[in-house]
């Protein structure tokens, strides 16, 4: 071999070299980057978890030493070189996903749970409304209209409507009425050509005008939204100190009915839940939205239906309540009918148990046969379960058990383990169709203090009682509606349950929630 053909291989040989040298650089580099990235994945993975605040201090160190150690078995396995390190890398590279997805979802919950916690006001939706043929589409095609109006029910709301008119029209004409049951008649009946009124009451008016919606239209919307105070506390530490009661309302609306969560409606399910976090007991009491009852502030010591305290508010749903049982309520949640069929679709379905069977009917959305003893049912057929009253001897007093019955299966369903793989959907739902007073941060510490004592909790049921009949309400003055009298042995009952929860005495029986 020539000494020109000997230098030409020596050097062929160096770039070889050389070639696989900056190779293993370049799977260095590479290497290197993954493990930086995973560590700067964990550190915002932690950072999320920390900002969530749900998990006790245990927790949060429990979950940094097993990224700490996740990462060392990246570096390990890198470092040992096995193969050029690509298990490491592969590995690295599958963490760097996870952490990078379960920190977008850790954070998406951080805000859908914002979205939950953000009630403590309501938006009355004031109409203006004209017959469904009238020419007139806009405010200002009804100058020169007379104007049909009442203010017994609602007045201030209605003077900041009429005003809100007033300023964009000029002078209105307009004739007052009594009720907004009569509001509805002289429109239909042709005395005025346009109403103003709250949207809220349109259940009170179709009442006393059948298919009173269908003949008319709305061309105008004023929304007044006020800021509701109920006086309980915002520390975030308070909910698992002392006793507090929450009310739950379900309302007689879907979701696609409803343009804001916040408007007033009739609540179709009263529910208080009072609640001990020092014995870890609560009790659901069931009021029937018949039951004949004053509402105070509003209604003058007359009595009215209890379903009819929501069309001036939450507010004053918890007032009538908290008069009722002689308690304070301070917070609440709320939900419409749409969500309670969504969630228990998403938990695939709840086992119930009925104490009759009994068959459903159309109006409560879904016609199916429930059977005696534990039936399964998904979220239409809970929702009738949870409606139906024209099947049961007792009616209304019976469907307040079974609404008891679908919220304790429900609960059951949610502490299960089956959950952990649904939590991200359900808080997604419930984002969308439930809204609470309380606030993020009280939620968020009532997690946290059941995750670090696991305790187990008692609940106990019971429904007021009452008799059916006919009587005429604040709301509805006009005509004589079915109304439930209250029985006051059953009211006497209910509040002595409740002074044992609140005084930290203990329920004689009760279901157990693991």
């Amino acid at each position: 071999m020539s000494k020109k053909q000997k230098t030409a291989d020596k050097a062929g040989r160096k770039n070889s070299k050389t070639g696989k040298y900056s190779q293993r650089s370049r799977k260095d580099k590479f290497g290197k980057f993954c493990l930086i990235t995973q560590a700067v994945l964990s550190i915002l993975f932690m950072g999320v978890l920390v900002l969530l605040d749900m998990l006790p201090m245990k927790y949060l160190s429990l979950a940094a030493m097993l990224l700490f150690f996740i990462w060392c078995i990246s570096f390990t396995t890198q470092a040992v070189r096995k193969k050029k390190g690509i298990t490491g890398k592969v590995f690295s590279l599958l963490m760097i996903f996870s952490l990078a997805v379960g920190s977008f979802y850790i954070a998406k919950t951080n805000n859908m749970i914002a979205a939950i916690t953000s009630g403590g006001f309501k938006v009355d939706k004031m109409v203006v409304a004209v017959l469904q043929d009238d020419l007139a589409e806009t405010l200002e095609d009804t100058i020169g209209y007379n104007y049909g109006v009442q203010f017994n029910t609602g007045a201030e709301h209605m003077q900041a409507a009429v005003l809100d008119v007033q300023n964009q029209l000029g002078d209105l004409e307009t004739t007052e009425y009594n009720s907004v049951q009569e509001q509805a008649k002289a429109l239909i009946n042709g005395e005025v050509d346009a109403l103003i009124y709250n949207q809220a009451y349109t259940n009170l008016m179709s009442e006393a005008v059948e298919g009173y919606s269908s003949k008319i239209k709305i061309i105008y919307k004023h929304d007044i939204e006020t800021k509701l105070d109920f006086g309980g506390s915002a520390e975030d530490d308070t909910l698992t100190k002392k006793p507090f009661t929450v009310y739950i309302s379900g309302m007689d609306t879907y979701g696609d009915d409803r343009d804001d969560g916040r408007d007033s409606e009739r609540s179709d399910v009263n529910i208080i839940a009072v609640v001990n976090p020092n014995t870890n007991q609560v009790l659901l009491v069931t009021t029937p939205r018949d039951y004949y009852v004053p509402i105070p502030g509003i209604s003058n010591g007359m009595s009215d239906k209890l379903t009819h305290a929501g069309l001036y508010g939450i507010d004053v749903s918890m007032d009538t309540l908290g008069a009722l049982y002689e308690t304070d309520i301070n917070y609440y949640v709320q939900l419409n009918f749409s969500s309670l069929i969504k969630i228990v679709d998403i938990l695939g379905g709840v086992d119930v148990y009925s104490e009759y069977a009994f068959d459903t009917g159309w109006e409560s959305g879904c016609e199916f046969s429930v059977q005696e003893g534990m039936n399964h049912f998904n979220g239409e057929q809970a929702l009738a379960f949870c409606r139906e009253r024209h099947a049961l001897a007792d009616g209304d007093n019976q469907r307040g058990k079974n609404q008891q019955a679908v919220i304790t299966a429900m609960l059951k369903k949610v502490l299960s383990p089956s959950m952990l793989l649904k939590a991200n959907s359900v808080i997604n739902q419930v984002s969308k169709d439930v809204e609470t007073n309380i606030t993020q941060g009280q939620l968020n510490s009532l997690v946290k203090n059941q995750l670090k004592s696991g305790d187990q909790w008692t609940i106990q049921s019971v429904a007021a009682e009452g008799t059916g009949g006919e009587d005429y309400c604040f709301s509805a003055p006009d005509m004589p509606l079915y109304v439930q009298y209250p029985d006051e042995q059953s009211l006497y009952n209910i509040i002595n349950l409740t002074n044992v929860v609140e005084e930290g005495g203990m329920l004689e029986s009760g279901e157990m929630l693991n």
